[in-house]
């Protein structure tokens, strides 16, 4: 008998470890933001500027969508690829969004903006003047 309740106590050890078939994400198209996604062979990752959740987030937009200009007619690859440039809790807003409500680039745009617009009208902080630079094609006064 208690062989038999050792053997069964080990049965039931290897179910939970191997999980018994029965894993919280058994479907991996459940997983993806966007599942049909079908990348170009050409398509190089980019190396971007990752955001934080502490700057305006229609910046951080505008940054992203000058990189990836050549592909702004794919809109699955900008859905697909935004989560690149995201890091901190950024991330984790990103793998919470539910695929149902998110369908369209302007979708991920627009729960962005909601997710961080207390960062949009936030006064420059000292950091970032101090890291203002004039640029080539801007007048004095424009800088200024």
């Amino acid at each position: 008998m208690v062989e038999r309740e050792k053997f069964d106590h080990i049965e039931e050890m290897l179910r939970i470890i191997e999980g018994g078939g029965n894993y919280a994400f058994a479907n991996m198209a459940e997983l993806c933001l966007v599942p049909d996604m079908v990348i170009p062979l050409n398509f190089k990752v980019l190396d971007f500027d990752k955001y934080k959740g502490t700057t305006c987030p229609k910046n951080h937009l505008k940054m992203y969508c000058r990189k990836m200009g050549a592909y702004m007619k794919d809109e699955k690859l900008l859905m697909h690829f935004f989560q690149e440039n995201l890091t901190r809790a950024t991330v984790t807003w990103y793998t919470n969004l539910e695929p149902s409500r998110v369908c369209f680039w302007k979708d991920l745009m627009v729960a962005l903006i909601r997710q961080y617009q207390y960062n949009s009208n936030m006064a420059l902080d000292r950091m970032l003047l101090q890291n203002m630079c004039k640029r080539d094609n801007e007048s004095f006064k424009e800088y200024a």
